[in-house]
């Protein structure tokens, strides 16, 4: 196992033992990952003390409160952007305002944990920013290092297309040989099985390469005076097919000629996620809800369902990458966990926002504010 050098960065010595205790044995594995990461936790009570420790150690991951004694956590957060340390920031902190939202976010920061938090969303938050680490220590090291690494990233593709493909071809050989009989209507669940696992391998191969071309610097934006609303009603043209398997009835109420400089591919990814997790996650005889609207200053795009909805202490991890709600409802459902991350992503090129209210059995509305 490879061995992360995680700090707590807090004066409470409750926070600091109890997070310790929650992560001294936490250990965190993927499959496109070589081997799982466990912590080596160190502790500092004070901003003054957490920078002399990073100036002579290498830390990858902190967890930083805000409410310091001497310098606050966002200097130290300030700090680490100056010296351009290669670490992974993570606020815990129960004074979280919209400024010091901002503030943190443009200093580099992953996310935030509001204390008190439970053990579980703890590991939870620890997981996700390790994997994030993980993935841009891999993409920094491919643009660097060239084929070899071009060559590792397409071992980890391969990896995780290998089930899907093993599943597919054992389907495909029960057709061949006819062991459910001569009738094509034997063969029903085996075809819509694998063509379930083509959209999840199209999705993750798609969803990879957009976030690897974010994360390395390299994908070229094309902006220019754009109708949102018709790039809206292609979207919905394209998952109106999934719609129709459930029965999901899907409406845009839109100002006519909504535009806005922007990069198509760009809209395209944020509106097709969206649009996509509206249909996936909601119910037979469904209805998804599309509405645009322009003011004086901003565009805003809502997209509501009416499905299966979400736990309010979900809705905290929403946007992490390799985030899925995992629950009976929604284990079947195929998806790699980096829809919303990437669409987020993409809201922030524009200094937009993005945000969800949701309630379970009840639906979920996305709203998407992108300033003029």
């Amino acid at each position: 196992m490879s061995k992360l050098k995680l700090m707590i960065v807090d004066d409470e010595e409750g926070i600091r033992s109890g997070a310790r205790r929650v992560l001294s044995n936490f250990s965190v594995g993927y499959p496109f990952m070589d081997e799982d990461f466990t912590f080596e936790i160190l502790e500092a009570e004070t901003g003054e003390k957490a920078i002399e420790m990073i100036d002579s150690m290498h830390i990858d991951i902190i967890l930083l409160d805000n409410k310091l004694p001497g310098i606050d956590g966002i200097e130290v957060l300030e700090y680490i952007k100056k010296k351009d340390y290669d670490i992974a920031v993570m606020m815990i902190t129960a004074y979280a305002s919209f400024d010091l939202a901002i503030k943190a976010t443009n200093y580099g920061a992953y996310n935030f944990v509001p204390k008190p938090f439970k053990p579980q969303e703890l590991k939870t938050s620890v997981e996700n920013i390790t994997k994030n680490l993980y993935l841009k220590r891999m993409t920094r090291t491919m643009k660097d290092a060239g084929e070899k690494q071009r060559f590792q990233f397409l071992s980890v593709l391969s990896h995780e297309l290998k089930s899907p493909i093993n599943a597919i071809e054992g389907y495909l050989k029960l057709m061949q040989d006819k062991q459910a009989g001569e009738e094509i209507d034997n063969y029903r669940e085996m075809i819509d099985r694998s063509l379930e696992r083509i959209k999840g391998m199209r999705s993750l191969i798609s969803d990879l390469l957009d976030l690897t071309r974010m994360e390395s610097g390299e994908k070229t934006r094309n902006l220019r005076k754009l109708d949102i609303v018709e790039i809206a009603k292609s979207v919905i043209d394209s998952f109106e097919p999934m719609a129709m398997q459930k029965n999901i009835r899907m409406e845009l109420d839109g100002d006519d000629n909504i535009y806005m400089n922007a990069d198509k591919n760009e809209i395209e990814i944020i509106l097709n996620n969206l649009v996509s997790n509206a249909v996936k996650y909601n119910k037979e005889d469904g209805k998804v809800f599309i509405t645009m609207k322009q003011t004086e200053d901003q565009v805003v795009v809502e997209v509501e369902d009416t499905g299966i909805g979400m736990k309010e202490e979900d809705l905290k991890l929403l946007f992490q990458d390799f985030v899925r709600i995992k629950n009976t409802q929604t284990k079947f459902i195929p998806g790699s966990g980096l829809g919303l991350s990437i669409a987020r992503k993409m809201v922030d090129l524009y200094k937009g926002d993005i945000e969800v209210e949701s309630e379970p059995e009840k639906g979920s509305k996305f709203t998407v504010t992108f300033p003029l």
